[in-house]
């Protein structure tokens, strides 16, 4: 296996773990307030739709992100109304709205566009391009570095470097602004954080509007930028994985980049039997392959669970004292 089969085998795993690590992120803020958020499908799902259509009909990309974004915000919200409003179950609401995005993508779809449940394809203006970075033309030749910089760092949309940008951008938010301080006190003690005169509905409601916005943008950039156009179920599971991604991180920012990188190896390599065959002696089935993200998903979740502490008070509505 050459050097340039590795970077090709980079480049895939850095696109397939970008909408992985929005997710993991949105996760991540949502659960650090104590809202456990299963419904990161949904918000997903919906954006994923919603920026297509836009997209498709307006001609314009960035009009679909924002689409994508207002229709994440609004199951977001749903999921807010149910979990800090009526303090309802946060698992059953988020099951809900994945249900519910399911049925209403396609729905809708089937309406709009009458093409089986999917969207019309994205040319031109209507998909996010890729960009080069500067001097990655000129330095393709230097050997090692010039196909890291070219090949595998440069050449890809706009939404790659944002999710990348995202993991220092919660760092700092979280560990470093009284805003973080107070976001991770409400998961774990909200009453207390009440007592300073602190609003934890106020403080839970932006986690989950924050959760939104990086679904929002992770969906459409998966119907805009990594394919051209919204297929019934695209997200096939990628919210379920970044709850796992996010468990495996132990709720931490950088944790979740590797953690993330690594579904999206996998990913990556089911796409490249050949690489898989390099690698082991013996033939592996394609439908293995395939579902690898998935089975480590279960071995994460049966095993880290027990050892990876969540907030205190996460899946805990929170009823003020009187």
């Amino acid at each position: 296996m050459g050097f340039d089969t590795v970077i090709q085998v980079l480049d895939s795993t850095l696109r397939l773990s970008t909408p992985l690590l929005l997710a993991c992120l949105a996760g991540l803020f949502s659960e650090r307030s104590g809202i456990f958020d299963i419904g990161l499908e949904a918000k997903m799902l919906v954006a994923a739709f919603f920026s297509a259509a836009v997209a498709y009909t307006t001609g314009s990309v960035w009009i679909g992100l924002l689409a994508g974004i207002a229709a994440s915000l609004v199951f977001a919200g749903i999921h807010g109304l149910a979990s800090i409003t009526f303090r309802g179950n946060q698992l059953i609401s988020g099951v809900a709205l994945n249900f519910l995005a399911s049925g209403m993508t396609v729905l809708i779809a089937q309406s709009w566009f009458k093409q089986g449940g999917r969207t019309p394809s994205l040319i031109g203006g209507a998909r996010f391009e890729p960009i080069d970075l500067p001097f990655a033309g000129s330095v393709a030749g230097v050997p090692i570095v010039g196909p890291i910089y070219s090949d595998l760092l440069s050449g890809h949309s706009v939404l790659v470097y944002v999710a990348l940008l995202a993991v220092p951008a919660t760092w700092w938010l979280l560990f470093r602004t009284r805003f973080g301080l107070r976001l991770r006190a409400v998961g774990e003690n909200p009453a207390a954080v009440d007592t300073a005169g602190v609003s934890v509905v106020g403080l839970r409601y932006a986690a989950v509007g924050i959760a939104g916005v990086l679904c929002g943008i992770a969906g459409a950039y998966l119907a805009t930028g990594l394919q051209a156009g919204f297929v019934k179920e695209m997200t096939a599971g990628r919210g379920y994985i970044a709850l796992a991604a996010l468990i495996f991180a132990k709720w931490r920012p950088w944790h979740a980049l590797g953690a993330c990188w690594l579904f999206g190896l996998l990913q990556a390599l089911a796409l490249r039997t050949d690489v898989v065959e390099a690698i082991f002696p013996f033939r592996m089935p394609v439908q293995l392959l395939d579902s690898m993200p998935y089975i480590l998903t279960v071995v994460i979740l049966a095993g880290f669970v027990g050892k990876a502490i969540p907030p205190r008070a996460g899946g805990q509505p929170y009823v003020k004292e009187r």
